[in-house]
């Protein structure tokens, strides 16, 4: 969910040891020459060439490392009706607590990729879920809510790059052909994440009081983290630094697709993304619906409580086990996105020239959108004390199924829409932007069903999913038009014809042919 899907994946950051004036026919003449993110087909340091368990485990750390930062942003509010009454606070003040959490993590986007481009991954993530910890044991000794928000905030802000990270972590180990099946599965981590947050947190605030959902954090990261200690580097810039290091030998890189100078980083990472947020189709699209979906998913943490309690007279350990529909709901997205990302190639190969376009990117989403509209709907007018309770925990079942299949379509699809640079900046875009936004409607939502009551709150939020819903189909009609006319998408090099060569081997070329000097970063 967060992937942060912002991160620099290494398709995108990648490390070049080709020099600026490389012989790019070559590479294109022997795709293999070229895959690896610029690492040789053969090199045995190639994280692609790495032994099944060795890439199963680097995966299943950076899982779990985005895992427990997700679950810390929603633990938190099993315990809200504790934290109202230590600090007395109104449940409006007491939200700020998930809000200013999920707003620290909204700067990941835009820092984490020039830190990765220079310090690799490894050092990142073995730095940030400690930093995130510490902050994390600040929250759950606070004595002032202003305290406790500020820790909050910080833990939010230094555990963003392990949400960040993993996007980069699977790009690197895995070919660009699992694109969808890899988002698939970070999805899936900060999804379940987050969905464990209140499971867990129900249990423990019961039986210990609201600082109990900040300590089974830091116990669950401190496993993490030993879990994920012995993790070897997966980023090939990084790669190849330290082995010239250690080998005493010269090393030339190309300058980092994030920039070199505080000036070009924040091009890259700031400037480009607000001016895409308003003046490139595709982004200002996808951006608005994968920010409606995020802003709505967290708003379910504050409601779900708010209706179960008053509605079924739920208990605050029942309610966190509702929030297990969201981890079936998750799980049945990844299913049904796999099994598509794995058909359309075959369909493609056996029916066409084998030529598979990007917005294929698009069938999840096409899906997901009618699945969300249908659930808010549902569960609108389903809260009710006279319809059994199972009816509106099943409705967000199928609203996470939905929503998630809409994440995965678009983070995927900016993946593959333009070269590196640009690409980095559509991600960075979508990534703060849904987060900022998903800081923002928590904060209002229990005034809205006080004011609009619970049907009108959702019914609405159902016609604004229905009036998105036409964005995927358009996108899979258009998208190629739109990305071809796109000041974003240079033309392809002479003579290069889509099909001819993967999504990596072109922008290992668009690699090869910028200009600028090593600078060994």
């Amino acid at each position: 969910m967060m992937s942060s899907d912002a991160a620099s994946p290494s398709h995108l950051d990648m490390s070049d040891s080709i020099s600026p004036g490389a012989d790019t026919t070559k590479i294109a003449a022997d795709p293999m020459a070229a895959a690896g993110h610029m690492m040789s087909a053969d090199d045995p340091d190639n994280p692609q060439n790495w032994s099944l368990y060795k890439k199963v485990y680097v995966s299943a750390v950076a899982f779990a490392f985005a895992w427990v930062v997700a679950l810390g942003i929603t633990s938190y509010t099993a315990g809200i009706s504790g934290v109202i009454e230590r600090f007395d606070v109104t449940m409006q003040v007491a939200i700020l607590g998930f809000s200013l959490n999920l707003l620290g993590i909204a700067f990941a986007p835009i820092i984490t990729p020039h830190l990765s481009e220079r310090f690799g991954r490894q050092a990142i993530y073995l730095i940030s879920l400690p930093t995130f910890s510490l902050f994390i044991l600040g929250a759950s000794f606070s004595r002032s809510f202003a305290a406790l928000a500020v820790c909050r905030f910080f833990a939010g802000f230094f555990g963003g790059p392990c949400l960040v990270l993993i996007e980069g972590s699977f790009a690197d180990v895995w070919s660009a052909n699992t694109t969808v099946v890899y988002y698939s599965f970070l999805a899936l981590a900060s999804f379940i994440g987050t969905a464990c947050g209140p499971l867990i947190g129900g249990f423990v605030v019961a039986y210990g009081g609201w600082r109990w959902t900040q300590w089974i954090v830091l116990i669950l990261a401190l496993g993490v983290y030993l879990f994920g200690i012995a993790q070897p580097d997966t980023y090939p810039r990084e790669i190849q630094r330290r082995r010239a290091k250690r080998n005493g030998m010269p090393l030339k890189l190309l300058d980092a697709q994030s920039g070199v100078t505080l000036q070009d980083m924040s091009i890259v990472t700031f400037f480009v993304p607000l001016k895409m947020l308003v003046t490139e189709p595709i982004v200002i699209a996808l951006s608005l619906e994968v920010g409606f979906i995020f802003a709505v998913t967290f708003q379910w943490f504050i409601a779900i409580p708010a209706v179960l309690e008053t509605t079924y007279n739920f208990t605050v350990q029942q309610v966190g086990i509702a929030f297990s529909a969201a981890i079936l709901g998750a799980s049945l997205s990844t299913v049904m996105s796999t099994i598509i990302d794995i058909s359309v190639p075959h369909w493609c190969t056996k029916n066409h020239d084998g030529t598979v376009p990007e917005e294929y990117r698009m069938l999840p989403a096409m899906i997901g959108g009618p699945l969300v509209m249908t659930s808010l709907f549902w569960i609108a007018w389903t809260a009710s004390p006279s319809i059994h309770y199972l009816s509106p925990i099943f409705g967000t079942a199928v609203y996470v199924w939905g929503a998630q299949s809409i994440i995965i379509s678009s983070i995927s699809y900016l993946f593959d829409a333009y070269p590196p640079r640009g690409t980095l900046s559509a991600l960075t875009a979508a990534a703060s932007f849904r987060l900022v936004l998903a800081a923002i409607i928590p904060l209002v939502i229990i005034q809205m069903i006080t004011n609009l009551t619970g049907g009108w709150t959702y019914s609405t939020f159902g016609f604004i999913s229905a009036a998105l819903i036409p964005i995927p189909w358009i996108l899979y009609k258009f998208g190629a038009r739109l990305r071809a006319a796109s000041k974003y998408n240079p033309p392809r090099p002479e003579g290069m014809m889509k099909g001819v060569l993967g999504r990596d081997e072109e922008m290992q070329i668009e690699e090869a042919q910028m200009q600028g000097t090593a600078t060994g970063m």
